[in-house]
């Protein structure tokens, strides 16, 4: 999904604060509650602190080149592994895009995923919405999935999602709710096996 660098750094700069502000004693009652959320990830408060700082770190590269990525291309960030998605016309935003990525500290994996194309439409972008609100929705209410741990991104009717699942039957139902939501064209999981202890 696009997103517009100023809203996006905000937005992540504001999550970085919260999560900071635990450390002292007038954490607000919101940044409690996201931090309740993270506590239950796999990747845990520091992984997702760590990731959110990442993706800031990643977006202000982006913005100091002084180059269009910003409002072409979507970072996310889970376990330090770089999700770059989004639609271009010149392939060497996306060649760039990635470069910079690997610059920041902590990545560990980029994953290009940024598409190449001709147009992209209003009504694409709000499909793209749709689909991913529908599908976020769907991951949530199922109760044999752990939605907190997938993270979800539409792009032209491509669904990509990233995360960890429990179990190779979760990240199959995970694909399936995806493939049978309306205008989804096609669907790329990056979601990792969670790690079994002893196993």
């Amino acid at each position: 999904m696009q997103k517009f660098v100023s809203t996006r750094t905000g937005m992540v700069l504001l999550v970085l604060l919260s999560v900071s502000a635990l450390s002292g004693c007038s954490a607000v009652v919101s940044a409690g509650a996201t931090v309740g959320v993270a506590a239950v990830q796999e990747r845990g408060i520091k992984g997702k602190a760590n990731d959110i700082k990442i993706e800031a770190l990643i977006l202000d590269q982006y913005v100091r080149v002084g180059l269009k990525l910003t409002t072409t291309i979507g970072v996310e960030v889970y376990e330090g592994r770089v999700l770059l998605t989004g639609a271009t016309t010149d392939s060497r935003l996306s060649d760039q895009a990635v470069k910079l990525a690997w610059k920041v500290d902590g990545v560990k994996e980029v994953l290009n995923e940024i598409q190449t194309t001709k147009n992209t439409s209003a009504t694409d972008y709000a499909q793209d919405t749709w689909i991913t609100a529908q599908l976020k929705s769907k991951l949530t209410f199922d109760i044999e999935i752990l939605a907190i741990n997938y993270v979800v991104e539409t792009v032209n009717g491509t669904v990509y999602l990233i995360g960890v699942g429990q179990n190779q039957a979760e990240i199959d139902r995970a694909v399936q709710h995806a493939t049978g939501i309306k205008y989804v064209r096609k669907v790329i999981s990056h979601v990792r096996l969670k790690k079994v202890i002893g196993g």
